[in-house]
C-alpha cells in the first residue's frame, strides 16, 4: 500500500506563525517520504458563519501560504475541499456509520460551541465525520497531528473499523498518526497558556504570515514575558509559560534544541533576547511573506493550481468511492 499523507487547514482568518511551525514546515518535509495531499478545508470553515467574499479571499490566501511555505504543487496534490464533491458524499455515509455517543465525546465541539451549544450549527457538531471522510477518501495511511487532534484521528479509526465490519469490506486502512514535536506547539504571545490562534481577538497574540518586518518587531517587543533572566537550561523555565513560549519559537525557527538556545542566551534579559528573536523571525518569514504577496497579486495562478489539484484528487477518490458505493449497496 502507498504511504499517503493527508492534511489540511481551515481558511478562516490569517495564517500565522503557529500554522507555519506547527504544520506547513512539516508538510514540506513530508513531501520527501510520502505521497502527500494538502487541502484547504473550506467546508470545515463554514461550520461557523463566514462572510462569502472574505471566504473566497481566505481560501486563496491559505493556498498561497501553503505554497509560500514550500508545499510544491508538482510534488504534492494541493486543492480545496469543496472542489471535490466526494468529500461531502463520503461524509454523509460516515454520518450513517458513526454513533452519537462517539460525537458526544468530542471535546473540541464543546470548546468551540461554548455556552451557546444549542445555537451551534449541525455542521460544527458532525464535522469530525467530515474530517474522517477527508482522510479516508484517499485511503491515507498517515496524518500529521498535534495533541489537540488525536481524538479526531481516533474517531477516524473507529469509523474505518466500523465501516469495514458493517459492510464486510477490508476497504479502509487503520490510519497512523505522525506526532508533531512539542516545539511545534506555538502559544499566544499574550498568554502562554493558550495556543496561538486565528480566532484570538487580539492581533498582538500572533505573528501573521503576511505581517511585515516592522509589525513582527512590534509584536515580539510587546510579547508578554517576565522579569527573570534566561536560565542556563530549560529546567529553569518551569512555571514561566510566556518565557518558555518565546524560547520555543526561537528554537523552532532556528532548528535548535531549547537546551542550546538557553545555553546561548543564559543570563541575558528578555529585551536582548527579543531583539535576536525579531531578527531571526524576520529572516525566516520574510521570504514566505514575499511569496504570499506575489501569489495573492495573481489569483488566477492560485485558482489554476487549486483546480489542477482538485482534478488529481478527484482521480484518486473516484475508484475508492466506487468501492464504497458497491460495499454499501448504492448504484453506480
Amino acid at each position: 500500500m502507498t504511504n499517503r499523507v493527508f492534511s489540511g487547514a481551515q481558511p478562516s482568518g490569517n495564517m500565522h506563525l503557529g500554522n507555519y511551525l506547527g504544520a506547513f514546515r512539516n508538510w514540506v518535509r513530508l513531501q520527501d517520504d510520502y505521497e502527500c495531499l494538502y487541502c484547504v478545508v473550506d467546508l470545515h470553515a463554514i461550520t461557523v458563519w463566514q462572510e462569502p467574499a472574505g471566504l473566497t479571499h481566505q481560501i486563496r490566501e491559505a493556498a498561497a501560504a501553503y505554497m509560500a511555505a514550500g508545499v510544491d504543487p508538482a510534488r504534492s496534490i494541493l486543492f480545496n475541499q469543496s472542489q471535490v464533491p466526494a468529500h461531502s458524499e463520503l461524509a454523509w455515509i460516515f454520518n450513517c456509520v458513526a454513533r452519537l455517543g462517539w460525537l458526544n465525546r468530542m471535546t473540541q465541539f464543546k470548546d468551540k460551541a461554548g455556552k451557546n451549544r444549542e445555537k451551534a450549527s449541525v455542521g460544527l457538531y458532525i464535522y469530525p465525520n467530515l474530517m474522517a471522510a477527508d482522510i479516508l477518501l484517499y485511503k491515507a495511511t498517515h496524518v500529521p497531528v498535534g495533541e489537540d487532534q488525536k481524538q479526531h484521528l481516533e474517531l477516524t479509526r473507529d469509523i474505518a473499523q466500523k465501516f469495514n465490519h458493517d459492510f464486510g469490506a477490508d476497504l479502509f486502512p487503520e490510519v497512523e498518526p505522525i506526532i508533531q514535536d512539542e516545539g511545534a506547539r506555538v502559544m499566544s504571545l499574550r498568554d502562554g497558556s493558550k495556543k496561538m490562534s486565528k480566532s484570538d481577538p487580539s492581533d498582538y497574540s500572533r505573528i501573521n504570515l503576511n505581517d511585515d518586518a516592522d509589525t513582527i518587531a512590534q509584536k515580539i517587543r510587546k510579547a508578554r514575558t517576565d522579569s527573570e533572566l534566561i536560565p542556563e537550561t530549560p529546567d529553569g523555565l518551569t512555571g514561566r509559560a510566556e518565557a518558555t513560549n518565546l524560547i520555543g519559537i526561537y528554537a523552532a525557527l532556528a532548528d535548535m534544541e531549547r537546551t542550546a538556545v538557553c545555553a546561548d542566551f543564559a543570563g541575558k534579559d528578555f529585551a536582548s533576547f527579543k531583539a535576536a528573536l525579531t531578527d531571526l523571525a524576520v529572516a525566516k518569514l520574510a521570504p514566505v511573506t514575499e511569496e504570499m504577496t506575489r501569489l495573492m497579486n495573481d489569483p488566477a495562478e492560485i485558482d489554476a493550481v487549486l483546480r489542477k489539484g482538485a482534478e488529481r484528487a478527484q482521480a484518486l477518490a473516484a475508484p475508492i468511492m466506487a468501492e464504497v458505493r458497491a460495499a454499501v449497496g448504492l448504484l453506480g
